[in-house]
């Protein structure tokens, strides 16, 4: 019996490419007997800005024509306007059958192309609402580390690229080859997609400064019992008019910007304290130990002994 065809990859580096982003795909795909890889870009040339060098592929777009995975890797530059050669070549390879993969910001590459209308997809925590705001057809999931929609796959920043390609090798060829490519790369074998992102913090910024003294008051009182009613009564408004400007101001209402104030803070003293978790819901307002662990697995999707262990500081040990 023959051995079977490798599986045939392209790598598209677009200008202003994330170094660390195509290496990993290339890295990731270019040693593995299980896949075939082509490494490609316009011209055959993709710059670097402002690290002092370029990277030239083996191939130009050409190299898209028989891939049967097409890989973006993330660029910089979100705001360039992404070629029609490219968007032509991305769109071709779809009708063709190959599956497209996104890796950071290469998502905006393929929604310019059209193809994440209607699908879900995610980006890195910084880039999901201008994805939103350009593309509102697409289904934006910000707190995924990557989604997984059968012939169209994206992911968040440069690790989530990493575990994005280990799970389309455990796709396609099962646990035990994605096992053995992670230990090579010293990587964890799997991380699910659905984990959240752990962006810096989840409460939104506020666009207006109107309500700035009530939510200063919030954070410098978040062990209170906190109600809509009492809210509105320190605002002098209406429970109505506090939760429309409240939204209009953030993009949510005033219990859900509480809620994640808590969760905040609650991260905070994990990374800097060596605080019992039975003492983080006390401290934060978000009541009991088990409280604590559904509303970090609801907002953070993982427990907080997980995300201790992950952030928390440590004190570096010496050797005498």
């Amino acid at each position: 019996m023959e051995p079977a065809r490798p599986h045939r990859v392209a790598v598209l580096a677009l200008p202003a490419v994330i170094p660390l982003e195509f290496g990993t795909a290339t890295q990731v795909f270019g040693r593995d007997p299980h896949y075939e890889l082509t490494a490609c870009a316009e011209d055959r040339v993709a710059p670097v800005p402002g690290s002092g060098f370029v990277i030239n592929t083996s191939a130009g777009l050409e190299g898209l024509d028989r891939a049967e995975t097409v890989i973006v890797p993330g660029y910089e530059d979100v705001d360039a306007a992404v070629s029609p050669a490219v968007l032509d070549a991305i769109q071709a390879a779809y009708a063709r059958g190959a599956r497209l993969v996104s890796i950071c910001t290469g998502a905006f590459a393929l929604a310019a192309a059209g193809l994440l209308d209607g699908r879900p997809a995610t980006t890195h925590w910084r880039w999901t609402d201008e994805l939103q705001r350009r593309y509102p057809r697409v289904e934006v999931l910000p707190n995924r580390l990557f989604v997984d929609d059968d012939d169209i796959l994206t992911s968040a920043g440069v690790t989530t690229g990493i575990d994005l390609c280990l799970h389309l090798i455990r796709r396609d060829h099962g646990a035990a080859a994605a096992n053995t490519r992670a230990r090579a790369l010293v990587a964890p074998p799997q991380r699910r997609g659905g984990q959240a992102q752990f962006v810096e913090r989840l409460r939104p910024e506020a666009s207006s400064d109107q309500l700035d003294p009530l939510r200063d008051w919030m954070l410098d009182n978040l062990t209170l019992p906190h109600d809509l009613d009492t809210l509105a009564r320190r605002a002098h408004m209406s429970r109505r008019t506090l939760t429309r400007r409240f939204r209009e101001e953030t993009g949510v209402p005033p219990m859900r910007w509480l809620a994640d104030a808590r969760i905040d803070r609650a991260r905070e003293l994990l990374e800097t304290t060596t605080e019992p978790v039975e003492n983080i819901g006390r401290l934060t307002g978000l009541g009991a130990p088990a409280s604590v662990r559904a509303a970090f697995h609801r907002h953070v999707g993982t427990s907080p002994q997980e995300y201790r262990s992950l952030f928390g500081h440590r004190t570096p040990t010496t050797v005498e």
